[in-house]
């Protein structure tokens, strides 16, 4: 490609590739964004792939929710626990005393 190897402008911001050009277009493939180059020198227009900033930040948010979850079953998961196990030890103490 052309923009590894030439300086280039950016002809179109990145967008989504529609359902054509993911079927057409080899660089939709690893992200399914695209964003047009136009290369200086050799005044080829060609295609490029790319991340969407909108995107990233909806992946990255979606991840921190998750996460967020995740870490407040567990922490339910030890509060039930350490009550357990406070019956538990209150209960041997309750024996010991009474065996006395």
């Amino acid at each position: 490609p052309c923009w590894r190897v030439e300086d280039f402008v950016v002809a179109q911001e990145c967008a989504r590739c529609s359902s054509f050009q993911a079927k057409t277009v080899a660089e939709c493939g690893p992200t399914g964004f695209i964003e047009k180059i136009s290369c200086a020198t050799s005044r080829r227009d060609e295609f490029k792939s790319c991340r969407s900033a909108v995107m990233e930040a909806h992946v990255f948010w979606r991840f921190v929710g998750t996460m967020m979850c995740v870490a407040a079953v567990f922490a339910v998961l030890v509060v039930c626990r350490q009550r357990v196990l406070d019956r538990k030890a209150l209960e041997k103490v309750r024996k010991q005393i009474e065996s006395i």
